[in-house]
């Protein structure tokens, strides 16, 4: 096994997935946001879990998420993780993990120092952090949009909980956002598709060759 471990996120196809478990993915994410391009009905992605083999994580990405729409979601996939990737607040991420017995990762959008803190406060209380870019003014999706942050910013930091790097990798920078971040956990969606919310086999095992 690779000593980084992969999180392909916003899968659609049954052959992405087979693409990623064939990469050596750690992780494969779906998507239940309905202004993504890569938002799944409930039967498309039970579907695509059922060819997720056993020990892989299944995570399911939501925004600001309420009960009812968690309720449906875990009530169709089977998932072993559940991403929080709003505005949730550290009650929220506490409320959800008690109420679904899952693992919760919370995503922390960074575009300076100021957003640091943040990562602090989640790391109590999730599972796991997912440190992405933050989105730029005006963007729809509060992930997914090819953009990076300074990973200088949270060189040689850590947290009390694992923590995921995210925002902007593809095959060609990774490896260079691994040594700046001391990163040992990477999550890509946008950095390998052919066309936006269109997974690519080639680009998903470039980009875990890449990552090591």
């Amino acid at each position: 096994m690779p000593d980084i471990r992969v999180k392909f996120c916003g899968l659609g196809r049954v052959e992405d997935v087979a693409a990623a478990v064939a990469a050596g993915a750690a992780y494969v994410g779906f998507v239940f946001f309905a202004k993504s391009p890569r938002h799944l009905s409930l039967d498309r992605a039970a579907e695509l879990a059922a060819a997720v083999p056993p020990g892989l994580c299944k995570v399911a990405l939501t925004v600001n998420a309420d009960d009812a729409a968690l309720d449906e979601i875990t009530g169709a996939v089977p998932l072993d993780m559940l991403q929080l990737h709003g505005s949730e607040s550290p009650e929220r991420v506490a409320a959800v993990k008690a109420r679904y017995g899952l693992p919760v990762m919370k995503a922390v959008g960074v575009a300076t120092a100021d957003d640091l803190p943040a990562l602090e406060a989640y790391g109590r209380v999730a599972d796991q952090l997912l440190v992405d870019a933050k989105p730029v003014p005006g963007a729809d999706l509060p992930g997914g949009n090819g953009v990076a942050f300074d990973w200088r910013l949270i060189a040689g930091r850590r947290w009390p909980v694992p923590w995921m790097l995210a925002g902007g990798l593809t095959p060609e920078n990774v490896a260079e956002a691994i040594r700046l971040t001391g990163a040992r956990q990477v999550d890509v969606s946008s950095g390998v598709e052919r066309a936006r919310g269109v997974k690519d086999a080639a680009l998903i095992r470039a980009f875990a060759e890449a990552a090591g």
